[in-house]
């Protein structure tokens, strides 16, 4: 068994979860939230690959605590399929109206890219992986790939984009691409009830 793994290529799937989060949501496919992130990865892995890790990279939510309850419940979910997760933060911008004088505040994501693209790179330097699968439609990636690609000629990375998020300049640099299905989407979905190691029971939040 050890000898058939060493002769399959090693991947490591990287997640931008904000950007397939909204992507699916400004696709229409809101149902789609309950995602089951390793079930859609482990159907992109061919015969002569193995999957050594997914890398889910996000923040949490801040300043609305129904949202973070959900996010919660989520990631909870994430972490018991198996899926490593990398925290950013949000920043707290306050956005004023010039017209009205109503204030609001507009939470900012940070440090996910930076994160995923030190990840990508100082995974290829630690040679931990033949193929990168990055979900992702985010063009701030393409000197990464780029770097990824050129640099370590041994290595490649690929790239699904989310609904309603391809990208020409992602597209040009990564060694393969494609676009998510909705139906993939719709298929790979956790199951309604999820139980965790210390045996708490973790349900699909109401209205995903």
């Amino acid at each position: 068994m050890e000898s058939e793994i060493k002769d399959k290529q090693r991947v490591i799937a990287y997640v931008d979860g904000s950007n397939l989060y909204f992507g699916m949501l400004d696709s229409g496919l809101r149902h789609c939230k309950w995602l089951d992130v390793a079930k859609l990865i482990k159907g992109f892995i061919h015969a002569n690959q193995t999957l050594i890790a997914i890398k889910f990279f996000t923040s949490r939510i801040t300043h609305n605590p129904p949202k973070e309850k959900r996010q919660n419940t989520y990631l909870e979910a994430l972490e018991v399929q198996g899926v490593d997760l990398i925290y950013g933060s949000y920043q707290a911008k306050f956005m004023e109206c010039r017209e009205c004088g109503h204030d609001w505040i507009l939470p900012t994501e940070k440090m996910t890219d930076v994160n995923i693209a030190t990840h990508l790179l100082m995974d290829a330097h630690l040679d931990a992986y033949d193929t990168a699968i990055l979900i992702s439609g985010d063009s701030d990636f393409v000197p990464c790939i780029e770097s990824v690609n050129t640099v370590f000629l041994d290595k490649s990375v690929v790239v699904f984009f989310p609904p309603g998020r391809h990208n020409n300049s992602v597209a040009e640099v990564a060694r393969a691409n494609q676009i998510i299905g909705r139906q993939k989407l719709i298929e790979c979905q956790l199951p309604l009830e999820i139980e965790k190691k210390d045996g708490y029971i973790l349900h699909k939040p109401e209205g995903w």
